[in-house]
């Protein structure tokens, strides 16, 4: 006779839930991330900074345009040397992979310096570059489902996936090269 324990089925333990198992937590992400972005826009609002720490802010913010934007071209780069034939799907999934950081980590840079950086509000440009911060970050969140997708998909991709990768590579380098302009207008007003 078996005991009451020995029936019951063993449970395998749950997996937690990650940011790309799907747009749910995408989404979620998304509006956590706006959600930083706003409060960091009324901490700008309300601090003031010396000219020392002025300085050491802009200092990281072009640090940080570089490491960023620098990952974001070589990630580029890779796909677009994937869709000539010059390289796998692989090659590109295993080098953008490692990209992810400094991408990331280049845009909280830039972000968490430019609020200290003394931004105009009311100015056209600056919320026009603010927009195209707030549509970059969640650029970069659906990218990293659509990473997810390409690395469970098989070869060849699909029409879909690849509109996908272009749509969001295309979008990605608009909002870079649209902030990046606009810094520079900025700067020189």
């Amino acid at each position: 006779m078996l005991s009451p324990a020995a029936s019951v089925p063993a449970r395998t333990p749950a997996r937690p839930v990650r940011l790309y198992d799907s747009w749910w937590t995408v989404a979620a992400a998304g509006l956590v991330a706006m959600m930083v972005l706003t409060a960091g826009l009324w901490f700008s609002l309300h601090v003031r900074t010396d000219q020392s720490l002025h300085t050491a802010a802009l200092f990281v913010h072009l640090a940080s345009l570089i490491l960023g934007f620098g990952a974001v071209l070589s990630a580029d780069y890779y796909g677009l040397l994937w869709t000539t034939g010059r390289c796998s799907l692989t090659e590109v999934l295993s080098a953008t992979s490692r990209l992810h950081m400094p991408i990331w980590a280049g845009l909280g840079g830039l972000v968490a310096s430019g609020l200290m950086l003394h931004p105009d509000l009311h100015s056209p440009l600056t919320q026009t570059k603010i927009a195209l911060v707030g549509l970059l970050t969640l650029n970069g969140l659906q990218a990293g489902l659509l990473g997810r997708r390409l690395t469970e998909a098989t070869e060849p991709i699909g029409r879909g996936l690849m509109a996908w990768g272009g749509a969001t590579a295309l979008f990605s380098q608009a909002c870079w090269w649209g902030a990046v302009a606009i810094g520079f207008l900025n700067t020189n007003r």
